[in-house]
C-alpha cells in the first residue's frame, strides 16, 4: 500500500515537473517576442518624435478642412444639378458615351502581334 502511494505521489510530481517545463519554455518564448516588441515599439516613437511638432498644425488644417465639407458638398451639388442631363423621351436616340481623350490603344496587343484595324 505506502509502495502504490509512493509510486502515485512520484508520478505526480513528473507529471507536474513536466507541466512546468513546457509552460516555462512557453513563457521564454513570450517574454522573447514581448522583448522584441518593446524595441519595435521604441523605434517607432523615436522615428515619430519630429512628426509631433507638426501635430498641431496638422490637427488645425482637419479642422479647417472638415469645416469647410459642408460648403464643398453645397456646391458640389450645385455642379451636379447645373450640368445634368436632361431626360430625353426617347432613350433609343442616345448614343453611348466615349472618353474625351479618345480611345486608348492598348500595348499588349503590340505585344503579341495583334493588329486590330490594319
Amino acid at each position: 500500500m505506502v509502495v502504490a502511494s509512493v509510486l502515485v505521489i512520484v508520478a505526480l510530481i513528473a507529471v507536474l515537473a513536466g507541466y512546468l517545463y513546457v509552460v516555462g519554455g512557453q513563457l521564454t518564448r513570450i517574454a522573447a517576442l514581448l522583448e522584441e516588441c518593446a524595441e519595435l515599439v521604441r523605434r517607432i516613437k523615436a522615428n515619430a518624435e519630429p512628426i509631433r511638432p507638426g501635430l498641431e498644425h496638422i490637427n488645425r488644417t482637419g479642422g479647417v478642412v472638415a469645416g469647410a465639407l459642408p460648403l464643398l458638398y453645397g456646391f458640389a451639388e450645385g455642379i451636379v444639378t447645373g450640368v445634368s442631363p436632361r431626360r430625353d423621351p426617347d432613350p433609343e436616340d442616345r448614343r453611348p458615351a466615349r472618353p474625351a481623350s479618345g480611345t486608348r490603344r492598348s500595348r499588349l496587343h503590340d505585344g503579341v502581334g495583334y493588329r486590330p484595324w490594319s
